[in-house]
């Protein structure tokens, strides 16, 4: 497997690559006005969340050229507050992306057991954030079985019962025969379709840089958007945590940070693993 970290800003660095040759993009961008990493061109200190949103969409058409035509796109991003009201973030920049030509495919919410407290007094305490999962087509590498989750043991009778049986089936007396549960399938395997609900805690990385993706938000992203020995890009790489999953999951991996402290810390992450 292969891992390389480009140094430099993450649109220019994007069109040196080649086209239509990674099948997945997991990544974070800098949050709206949430921390100043003190680089020159950094993205997140825009004067307004208008000029935020267009030089990400300006990122993402060059990355959208860089997928293969099946590529998928996970997209974390946190929300900001402005004289007191939420800006509304993470709906902007989806929405925002629709038009410029993506799919907009789901919304998952990342629930966070360990969100950092808060002392507001006029609202609840923030304790999620999205990940947004766009396409490049309508049709594209979604690999689910990688990433099914648990059944309950009370599900089986359910799985099992006329109900749930599809018409073919019912037609042929079970001839049909799938180890899947989605409805229409007999066997009950354990397991079932992963919800849209992710309870990952955050992760705590003593180091310089101060907002990490936990790895196992990272981690079902890469298995259903990735197979193996597939080509994983993140352009705000930060410290390396896409890099640092995608070669545990047997995965080559291309990171983009403008950052030089980042790209050689993310670099020596990676090559621990």
């Amino acid at each position: 497997m292969s891992e390389r970290i480009l140094c430099g800003d993450a649109r220019e660095q994007l069109q040196a690559l080649e086209t239509e040759s990674v099948y997945t993009c997991v990544t974070s961008p800098p949050y709206y006005n949430l921390r100043n990493y003190d680089v020159s061109g950094q993205i997140g200190m825009e004067a307004t969340p208008e000029k935020y949103i267009s030089r990400l969409v300006d990122v993402f058409r060059e990355m959208r050229r860089v997928l293969r035509p099946d590529g998928t796109l996970w997209l974390n991003i946190g929300d900001s507050y402005r004289n007191k009201s939420l800006i509304g973030i993470p709906w902007m920049l989806a929405f925002a992306l629709r038009s410029d030509g993506w799919y907009l495919r789901q919304d998952i919410i990342w629930n966070k057991p360990n969100c950092m407290p808060e002392s507001v007094k006029d609202r609840c305490t923030k304790s999620h954030e999205y990940v947004f999962l766009l396409s490049k087509s309508p049709q594209y590498y979604f690999d689910s079985v990688q990433i099914q989750e648990p059944a309950k043991e009370s599900s089986r009778a359910r799985y099992n019962s006329p109900f749930n049986l599809g018409s073919k089936e019912l037609a042929g007396r079970g001839r049909i025969r799938s180890v899947s549960n989605s409805p229409g399938m007999r066997i009950f395997t354990g397991y079932r379709n992963r919800r849209s609900v992710w309870d990952i805690s955050t992760a705590n990385f003593r180091n310089a840089h101060c907002a990490v993706f936990p790895e196992k938000l990272v981690e079902p992203c890469i298995l259903a958007g990735c197979p193996e020995c597939g080509t994983v890009l993140d352009p705000f790489s930060g410290s390396g945590t896409t890099g640092v999953v995608a070669r545990r999951l047997n995965r080559n991996f291309i990171g983009i940070e403008i950052n030089p402290a980042y790209c050689q810390l993310a670099a020596e992450r990676i090559r621990t693993v």
